[in-house]
């Protein structure tokens, strides 16, 4: 199987890294930074970030080939993980609305403040 390097317009790594890569039917994105679409400005709510997070998502996806019904597994890096689990509620239903059918959500504390107070990564499965 050939690995394919997913870049994606809304943001890039300044490492020599690509968003996500996809091997078969695998897709793993690296860190996804809730930065501004295009820009490296970080917004100044929660609720921003988590809709940049999205947006960074879906154009991963939709890069891979794939689409919200694939995802098997987000990973969100927080500062401060009850105020994040709650912002996160809302997007998070209205991509998987189905809760007999949702993918694995995990929130980890991490240490630090600063703009990013969350960050993500995913894991999608594309059948062909």
């Amino acid at each position: 199987m050939s690995r394919k390097s997913i870049e994606i317009e809304s943001f890039q790594h300044t490492n020599p890294i690509p968003a996500a890569t996809r091997v078969g039917p695998l897709v793993m994105s690296s860190i996804t930074p809730p930065t501004n679409p295009g820009t490296r400005d970080v917004p100044d709510t929660l609720e921003e970030r988590i809709d940049n997070l999205f947006t960074h998502v879906g154009q991963m996806l939709e890069g891979a080939g794939a689409t919200w019904d694939d995802m098997v597994k987000m990973s969100f890096y927080v500062t401060d993980p009850a105020v994040s689990r709650q912002a996160l509620n809302g997007p998070w239903v209205e991509r998987f609305p189905d809760p007999d059918s949702r993918p694995a959500r995990y929130c980890m504390k991490v240490e630090g403040g600063g703009p990013n107070q969350i960050a993500c990564d995913f894991v999608a499965y594309v059948e062909d």
